[in-house]
């Protein structure tokens, strides 16, 4: 890998010594470092690019910061298939598994051709307006629709490949990938479900009726979601980030999407010991 991109959580002044360093080693092993803007003005350097150009620039997409940043790099990758490393500088972290102490190690280990990877699914979301598509998202983690400020509960019909399932009147309704299990999902009472999986999650928030529990199906699925209340705010988000606000009858449609993330994968870490080691399981 001969270019690394690279892509730190704005405005955290505590990653300007990281980069420093990082750019120092990076350039004393003969790697070209490519910078976001925002990076580049961090890093006190100039000739940074904008971040969706990135991943047509680069081998390896280095990103440092939190699971937030490392999903905003996610969906800018499109159809490339340019792995990401990321770097945990703080927080709960189940993506940017990767610590500032094992960053040089697993740098060395990659340039060497040395490492493991996983793929990871992503959902493609659309709003469909009385027949006509206005809306087209991609995430990595979760497609979330959920009521407005000051509004009251809604209602939302369900169909999957076609089938009516029920109408959720709940606070809102979680679609999520088995990557994003352990996020709101998680919160919400979902199932942990492994990362490779093929499987989809629908989680229900604060449902009125409490038999309504959360549905894991086959990610081939297409999923099909109506705003059913007239007079009711209703909001689709994207992993947390990306937001639409949606009328009575809009038609949500989620499939997975044809394109995967490639993650890079810490060496000598299982996915298990990742969730002891966050979620804290054993310690009293």
């Amino acid at each position: 890998m001969k270019r690394i991109g690279i892509i730190a959580k704005p405005h955290k002044p505590e990653a300007r010594p990281i980069l420093s360093e990082l750019l120092a080693w990076l350039e004393a092993r003969g790697v070209e470092a490519i910078l976001d803007e925002e990076t580049a003005e961090l890093a006190g350097t100039s000739g940074g690019h904008p971040k969706p150009d990135l991943p047509g620039l680069v081998d390896l997409l280095l990103v440092l910061g939190g699971d937030g940043t490392l999903l905003s790099v996610a969906r800018l990758i499109g159809a490339r298939d340019v792995p990401i490393l990321g770097v945990n500088l703080g927080g709960l972290g189940f993506l940017t598994e990767v610590t500032l102490e094992e960053l040089y190690p697993i740098l060395d280990a990659v340039l060497q051709g040395i490492y493991e990877v996983t793929h990871r699914i992503l959902l493609t979301a659309t709003v469909h307006r009385q027949g006509e598509r206005i809306a087209e998202y991609v995430a990595l983690n979760d497609a979330v629709i959920n009521k407005g400020v000051l509004a009251r509960m809604i209602e939302l019909e369900t169909y999957i490949d076609g089938q009516y399932v029920t109408t959720f009147r709940a606070d809102g309704l979680i679609l999520s990938t088995p990557t994003g299990s352990t996020a709101y999902c998680l919160a919400a009472g979902g199932p942990i479900v492994y990362p490779t999986l093929r499987a989809l999650v629908l989680t229900p928030i604060c449902p009125h009726t409490l038999t309504l529990r959360p549905l894991v199906i086959p990610d081939a699925a297409k999923v099909e979601i109506v705003q059913g209340l007239t007079n009711e705010n209703a909001y689709l988000t994207l992993d947390g980030q990306v937001g639409f606000t949606l009328r009575h009858r809009d038609v949500i449609r989620v499939v997975r999407s044809d394109h995967t993330i490639t993650l890079l994968k810490a060496p000598g870490k299982d996915y298990f010991q990742i969730l002891r080691t966050k979620l804290k399981w054993g310690e009293r």
